[in-house]
């Protein structure tokens, strides 16, 4: 993996930062990435198919990136699947994934171009770390699951205190319910032994 290229995204404090340093990425992004070992992208459909059965409803996914998620989902039976992102490079790349019916650039934090309860679900893996979607993008996210739908995503380890206190004052105010929580692990296998995730699962209300 670019050193330099991950340090540009973690150290990206704006929208536009971000957005330039996956432009520059994009093309090689999967490649280098898969090199390593990342595999959240693909684990994240395990706590989809625990959780959501297909043809309950259209599935977000938010955060898509370059689309290799898609087609995983495809292939366990998902197949009304959206996507949203901030980088329009990445967002070219998950087109020719052909594994959404939508595609959107947006930005998580900010209201997002969906209508109440669109979703049965959202899934964002991934994304919810360092210089990336600050934890007040819950409150939209959660905006647009149905009740009794589902919200799965992960967050890394060094920003959890701020979103485990975002989670807990949605489970206060009655938003959700905590259905599932993973213990720490590394999201990639072969390289960056000391970044790791935790995943979960609430029931939206």
């Amino acid at each position: 993996m670019s050193d330099d290229l991950l340090a540009r995204v973690y150290a990206a404090r704006t929208p536009e930062e971000i957005a330039a340093a996956y432009a520059d990425w994009a093309a090689t992004y999967d490649a280098e990435t898969f090199r390593d070992g990342y595999h959240l992208p693909f684990s994240i459909t395990a706590f989809v198919a625990r959780h959501v059965k297909p043809g309950d409803g259209p599935l977000l996914d938010a955060g898509c990136g370059t689309g290799i998620t898609g087609p995983v989902l495809n292939a366990l039976g998902y197949s009304d699947i959206e996507g949203l992102d901030l980088s329009t490079d990445m967002l070219a790349i998950a087109t020719t994934r052909g594994a959404y019916a939508r595609l959107t650039r947006a930005e998580l934090g900010k209201t997002l171009p969906y209508a109440d309860g669109r979703f049965a679900a959202f899934l964002s893996t991934g994304v919810l770390t360092a210089g990336h979607a600050p934890a007040s993008s819950l409150d939209e996210l959660v905006r647009i699951v149905r009740p009794g739908g589902h919200a799965i995503f992960t967050v890394r380890d060094v920003v959890l205190p701020e979103f485990r206190a975002k989670m807990e004052s949605l489970e206060s105010a009655g938003r959700w319910t905590r259905l599932e929580e993973s213990l720490p692990f590394r999201a990639f296998l072969l390289a960056e032994p000391e970044v790791l995730v935790t995943a979960f699962v609430f029931r939206v209300s």
